[in-house]
């Protein structure tokens, strides 16, 4: 590399040489190209290919591929799987989304607060942080969810509930760590106040991490709301990918197609964010940067 080439680089601001970093990693683009395209499909999809996802249009159980109306086949009752992929898509994509935002809301205000602090503070949050680590999280869940009733915003909520202490902890460290740097220490002598120095000069030069575990966590999400919409939690009045799958559990022996291709939507949405993840993690690591 060039000396002119060098102090290019040194001179990009951190989010472009971060988005520099992410495009040199192949699989991380791929997860970004499925994820897309994932997106997409769910939400135009329905322009394209007309159909209600609860609608008995066709006999039960037919096979992918025999008619051209309905080229992934119907379920137990009927109904089109290709409808119910793409109408399920959005709802399942948007409490993994909603639920990942809660958890870390969540996970950020107790971890700052409990970096920040330190002392009495910091006790008593991991305290309570370490309370909600030891409770089974599907368990809890399907509490939160039975006592207020299956919805997407109740589903959302109970995950984002259950998943907020790893965000916590991350928190928590990297606030403890940051805290103690001189550019820190250079704006409490200024007299800003506590209030701004959190959540103007620390939580900044923390988010990198914490953006990582923000991707993460939706895919964690998504898997969370599949096993609770299998389990016949989920919203009987909104398709989701879960709910398709949960439906036509009994029947796989019989017919494989209704359970396998809502299973495969969700394996690749959260193989892609799991790829997208990582490729975060490597862009905003420091060390590979400097290369």
């Amino acid at each position: 590399m060039s000396d002119r080439t060098a102090a290019q680089v040194r001179a990009e601001s951190p989010a472009r040489e971060a988005w520099r970093m992410f495009r040199r990693n192949i699989p991380a683009l791929a997860g970004l190209v499925i994820l897309s395209a994932i997106v997409l499909a769910t939400l135009y999809g329905s322009f394209f290919y007309s159909g209600d996802a609860f609608d008995i249009v066709w006999a039960p159980h037919e096979p992918p591929g025999v008619t051209a109306e309905f080229p992934l086949g119907t379920d137990y009752l009927g109904r089109d799987i290709v409808a119910g992929l793409l109408t399920g898509g959005g709802p399942t994509l948007a409490v993994g989304a909603a639920a990942a935002a809660i958890t870390m809301v969540i996970g950020i205000t107790l971890g700052a607060l409990a970096g920040f602090f330190g002392g009495w503070v910091d006790n008593l949050l991991m305290r309570i942080t370490e309370f909600f680590q030891v409770l089974p999280a599907l368990l809890f869940a399907m509490v939160l969810v039975t006592l207020f009733s299956p919805s997407l915003w109740t589903i959302a909520i109970a995950i984002g509930v259950v998943s907020w202490p790893q965000t916590a902890r991350l928190t928590r460290a990297e606030f403890l760590k940051i805290k103690e740097l001189e550019y820190v220490t250079a704006a409490r002598a200024i007299g800003a106040r506590n209030g701004r120095i959190m959540w103007q000069v620390i939580l900044p030069n923390a988010a990198p991490p914490l953006i990582v575990s923000a991707t993460l966590t939706v895919g964690v999400a998504i898997l969370f709301e599949a096993g609770l919409s299998f389990l016949g939690l989920g919203d009987p009045n909104v398709m989701s990918w879960g709910l398709m799958i949960g439906a036509n559990r009994e029947y796989i022996l019989d017919a494989w197609w209704p359970v396998t291709f809502p299973g495969l939507a969700i394996f690749f949405t959260v193989f892609s964010v799991s790829l997208i993840g990582d490729g975060l993690n490597d862009a905003f690591n420091p060390k590979l940067r400097s290369r």
